[in-house]
């Protein structure tokens, strides 16, 4: 059975840096679209970025483009999230998922609805 765990979540001042990584465990991902997600308290789970399964098409948010870049290295079978230049209103915790389709597409999948299979979240906080 996979596993997804994510590391490199802390506390960061406003304008500052942290990467993000996604590791499988038990297994690989590398025909899959992969995806970041987060969740502030109170407020619903969105997509942040996702990537294809080859890693050629990209999708992000309009609140963080220019900002984040999504990257995988399927030989490692770990899935980056680069975050600069952070805002306080990128406080979040952080989850990495795998979509539920083998080899699906980025268009028309970055919904969240279209995982199946979920880290268990780090925390990211912005200092103002």
């Amino acid at each position: 059975q996979v596993q997804l765990v994510e590391s490199g979540g802390g506390l960061v001042q406003a304008g500052g840096s942290l990467r993000l990584s996604c590791a499988a465990a038990g297994g690989t991902f590398d025909n899959y679209v992969m995806g970041w997600f987060r969740q502030a308290p109170g407020k619903e789970r969105d997509t942040v970025s996702a990537i294809s399964w080859s890693g050629g098409v990209t999708y992000y948010a309009d609140s963080v483009k220019g900002r984040f870049t999504i990257s995988r290295d399927n030989a490692k079978n770990t899935l980056y999230l680069q975050m600069s230049s952070l805002k306080p209103e990128d406080t979040a915790v952080y989850y990495c998922a795998r979509q539920r389709s083998w080899r699906g597409t980025v268009v028309g999948g970055t919904a969240a609805r279209e995982y199946d299979l979920w880290g268990q979240g780090t925390q990211v906080t912005v200092s103002s």
